[in-house]
């Protein structure tokens, strides 16, 4: 039997076993059959599961312990809950076994809605959501996106993409304009103010709800660069939008947060050099894991993604002086055809 199976057949007693409790506690009376469905599954080890009856619908995850741990979860989801962010609610956790009983959100997400007549309307709610967010104050126990964990990331492009998909070393020369590149990144993270960051605040992980919106895909929060989820946010793996209209609403939420006292950069200029190069960072970081995730884990179908990164890249590039090495060393790698694919 496959190992998803056998993880299945212990989820089941399980589920049964608390919702029961759980119509129990509510006063709801017997739990009447329901139907166990695959809800979505991601780029992890984790895999969502709707139980739905006609009166109501639960989500359960199943994240299997040692390579998931749901513990980070359970804890962020009570934090963003006490600043009125709308999370799923939590209605059973088995930590030792990975196995989450959640509210339904739904069954649309951002990415399944969004198009240019209500992108307007849907990211104004996610840029309140964000700043609720951003407005926590930084003492619960996460880890800090410093120097090391930048760099890990950063790593991932030249050990995964470059040297495993392209099956490419760096020469001497291509490694010290990678150092350069990447130590101007950091650099730049670094010197930001600093909030919760989500890590993946993005369309695919906002539910279309009320209140709206819904927010998935928390459970690697950290404390770090106060531009890095809005520029996830606007430059996203799935889809892309005009630049003019990127900067808007990137004025839109800088505004806001001045007005809300979340700490941003002193003028919008400067917001938007740090956006710039976080996205830089973050894009490089994605076609890494992308490329992991094809050859280590068997998922090629991410690499299909990997030339809207390199169109983030390169338009921040051509206009950031300072990214001239890092565009040079693009321009020296067998990519030109998959970026423009």
């Amino acid at each position: 039997m496959p190992d998803q199976d056998v993880r299945l057949e212990l989820l089941k007693p399980w589920l049964k076993a608390r919702l029961t409790a759980l119509y129990q506690e509510q006063g709801w009376g017997e739990v009447p059959h329901g139907e166990l469905t695959p809800a979505s599954s991601d780029a992890s080890f984790r895999r969502y599961f709707r139980w739905a009856s006609p009166e109501r619908s639960f989500i359960v995850m199943d994240a299997p312990p040692p390579q998931e741990n749901c513990a980070p979860f359970v804890h962020i989801d009570t934090l963003l809950a006490s600043a009125g962010v709308h999370v799923p609610t939590l209605h059973g956790q088995d930590l030792e076994r990975g196995f989450l009983l959640l509210s339904d959100m739904g069954r649309q997400t951002y990415l399944d809605v969004i198009e240019e007549q209500n992108a307007d309307a849907l990211f104004a709610d996610a840029i309140q959501a964000l700043l609720k967010l951003q407005a926590l104050p930084m003492d619960a126990a996460l880890p800090s996106y410093d120097e090391a964990l930048l760099r890990r990331e950063l790593e991932l492009f030249p050990q995964w993409y470059v040297q495993r998909h392209l099956g490419v070393e760096f020469t001497d020369a291509q490694q010290a304009q990678w150092s350069a590149a990447s130590q101007l990144l950091i650099d730049s993270a670094l010197a930001q103010p600093r909030v919760l960051v989500h890590r993946d605040y993005m369309p695919r992980n906002l539910m279309v709800s009320s209140p709206n919106p819904g927010v998935l895909d928390f459970q690697d929060a950290v404390y770090g660069p106060v531009t890095y989820d809005v520029t996830c946010l606007f430059k996203d793996a799935f889809l892309s939008w005009p630049q003019a209209r990127v900067a808007d609403w990137l004025g839109q939420y800088w505004h806001a947060a001045r007005a809300q006292g979340v700490p941003v950069q002193d003028t919008f200029a400067e917001f938007l050099r740090a956006s710039d190069l976080m996205g830089v960072q973050r894009h490089l970081k994605v076609i890494g894991i992308f490329a992991r995730i094809c050859h280590r884990d068997g998922k090629p179908r991410y690499l299909a993604d990997v030339p809207r990164f390199f169109a983030y890249i390169r338009a921040v590039a051509g206009r950031r002086e300072e990214l001239a090495e890092l565009n040079a060393l693009l321009d020296s790698l067998p990519i030109a055809a998959e970026a423009t694919a």
